[in-house]
């Protein structure tokens, strides 16, 4: 199973890579003149995508190693607030104060998906747009450093038996046996 979220983690991050690399024209100048509707529209999408993008790596963990997906109204706040807990299965993929950036790009991709592009204002725009590529080494280099700690756990040894992610995925779900962080990561979010 980890074998199977460590491909599709990849995959992502490939895909967000050649995201910034096709409009990294763009990006760039946007950054020293003011953009007209067009461009901002432009802009507005390929932040949409970004976070699309770390969601399909955030549902990748949660279906594959956590066996568990939020429900709910709230379920994409709650599954980036997952994502900076651990669980029986695995460590925290993000760190708080990422997800808490990351939670910006949430709620714009929110925006987004329920307006109309000529309600975009380029001052909202540019808080996300200026950080993007700070945030997304942050990001780039949690997921990469979740990455190894999966394929270290699959090495691992203990007594001869498989230790960590690797074995965890293969087992059922350990309900009843521990505490549900369902409602706890739900107030978080809130």
């Amino acid at each position: 199973m980890a074998e199977q979220v460590i491909s599709q983690v990849k995959f992502e991050i490939g895909q967000i890579a050649q995201l910034f690399e096709s409009y990294a024209d763009l990006l760039e100048r946007v950054q020293k003149n003011i953009p007209d509707l067009v461009e901002i529209t432009a802009v507005a999408s390929v932040l949409h995508s970004f976070y699309n993008g770390l969601e399909n790596i955030f549902l990748s963990i949660a279906k594959g190693i956590d066996v568990d997906v939020p429900a709910g109204s709230q379920w994409h706040r709650d599954l980036l607030t997952r994502m900076t807990e651990s669980t029986a299965r695995r460590g925290p993929v993000l760190t708080v104060e990422i997800a808490h950036r990351l939670a910006d790009y949430l709620g714009f991709r929110h925006f987004y998906r329920h307006s109309y592009s000529f309600f975009l204002d380029w001052d909202e725009v540019e808080k996300l747009v200026t950080p993007l590529a700070e945030v997304w080494a942050q990001v780039k280099d949690q997921l990469q450093l979740f990455l190894d700690s999966l394929s270290s756990d699959k090495t691992k040894t203990n007594s001869g038996r498989l230790i960590g992610v690797s074995i965890a995925g293969e087992l059922p779900p350990l309900r009843g046996e521990l505490p549900n962080n369902r409602d706890a990561s739900r107030d978080r979010a809130h």
